[in-house]
């Protein structure tokens, strides 16, 4: 077999392809946005602008980027997947040196119209390029160890160009996805023993570094930890997010306080309301239920992607499906539970409904992927 050109059976062709979409995936994508679109025009105070106006257009150029990557057939981003990943790895360290800082951060590319985040793209890239390595690799050597150092090398990489930046949240992400693929294709669970073996020695590193010459992350971070321990050692400054968090979480209730009658949004005590705390004014508005309902879309919208990974023959498509879907999963997820107080505040977003331009894209690239796997899926 071809690393880069396999054989697939007769796909659809033209408008026939419109057919072969997964559009209860298209409607729960789309269901979920509008739910950022109502949360965005809540916490600007009942205005469109200036996030719920930008983020509809970004969600509609999305929208026919996915349909464009739906379309073009799965053969060619297979053949791609490499491209992707050595563009994405030229964009991160063009970042270290030449990129845009913000909020102490030297994260974007300034594009005019966009603040391009490369390592939004990264964790895509990862998916494809993992994909594409266990489709070429024979099964039977998918856990000899030296095949096994490939993949560990093609993560590792830009997980630490990340945490460069530094954006642990993020390099948290590109490990996880990478993980699962690997998960995925079969990789023995030993080495996934031996690595939380790692990551827990590594922890403890964390922790035994700090204030050392050989300190493993900035102070900021460390102030996160404590923070995420208990709240309470620093209520005005490093706890404030997620105390001022929990208080809006909790006085959600069942049935929320109503739309736009959030005090702790409405009044700005609430930090980051439009991006990585929107889902704490989402719970303070609409409370447990309105908290729950969006919980179901994003379920459903794993659920039918997993259904297509099943259902799908192609090694390359499964894989490629699966790990897309485990990075929206780790986005909802880890962010939730950083609002929460479940985990530290590393600055994930809630995926689409979160105000942001380079993580709406690239979601929306990678649900184009899911569908262009499986319209031109083996039949």
């Amino acid at each position: 077999m071809s690393f880069l050109d396999p054989s697939h059976n007769q796909a659809p062709r033209g408008l026939s392809k419109i057919l072969y979409v997964n559009w209860p995936l298209v409607l729960l994508v789309t269901a979920v946005a509008c739910f950022g679109f109502l949360m965005l025009y809540s916490v600007a105070g009942g205005s469109l602008d200036p996030w719920a106006q930008p983020q509809m257009i970004r969600f509609a150029v999305g929208m026919v980027v996915m349909f464009a990557v739906a379309f073009t057939p799965i053969s060619f981003w297979r053949q791609v997947s490499l491209l992707a990943y050595l563009g994405s790895l030229g964009l991160l360290l063009f970042v270290l040196f030449f990129g845009a800082v913000g909020m102490g951060a030297q994260r974007w590319i300034n594009l005019g119209f966009i603040q391009l985040q490369p390592s939004e793209v990264m964790k895509i890239a990862i998916v494809m390029v993992l994909a594409l390595y266990y489709d070429w690799l024979p099964r039977e050597k998918v856990s000899h160890f030296g095949y096994v150092l490939i993949p560990l090398a093609l993560i590792a990489l830009p997980a630490m160009m990340v945490v460069k930046q530094p954006d642990l949240g993020t390099a948290i992400l590109v490990v996880a996805s990478g993980g699962v693929v690997m998960f995925l294709a079969g990789v023995s669970y030993w080495y996934f023993i031996a690595a939380i073996s790692v990551m827990v020695g590594g922890v403890t590193a964390v922790f035994m570094s700090r204030g050392t010459g050989w300190q493993l992350l900035n102070n900021y971070q460390y102030k996160r930890i404590d923070t995420f321990l208990d709240p309470s050692l620093d209520p005005l400054g490093a706890g404030y997010h997620i105390t001022q968090s929990k208080i809006a979480l909790g006085s959600g209730g069942f049935s929320g306080r109503g739309f736009m009658q959030g005090p702790q949004s409405q009044l700005n005590f609430l930090p980051e309301k439009q991006t990585d705390f929107i889902f704490t004014t989402l719970a303070e508005e609409f409370g447990y239920i309105g908290s729950t309902f969006l919980l179901i879309l994003y379920t459903l919208i794993m659920v039918f992607a997993i259904s297509a990974a099943i259902k799908n023959k192609n090694r390359f498509s499964a894989l490629l499906i699966g790990g897309v879907a485990a990075t929206f999963f780790f986005y909802f997820a880890l962010n939730m539970a950083m609002v929460m107080g479940l985990a530290p505040v590393v600055g994930v977003p809630l995926p689409l409904v979160s105000y942001g331009g380079s993580a709406m894209l690239v979601l929306l690239g990678g649900f184009g992927l899911i569908q262009s796997a499986h319209i031109h899926r083996p039949k």
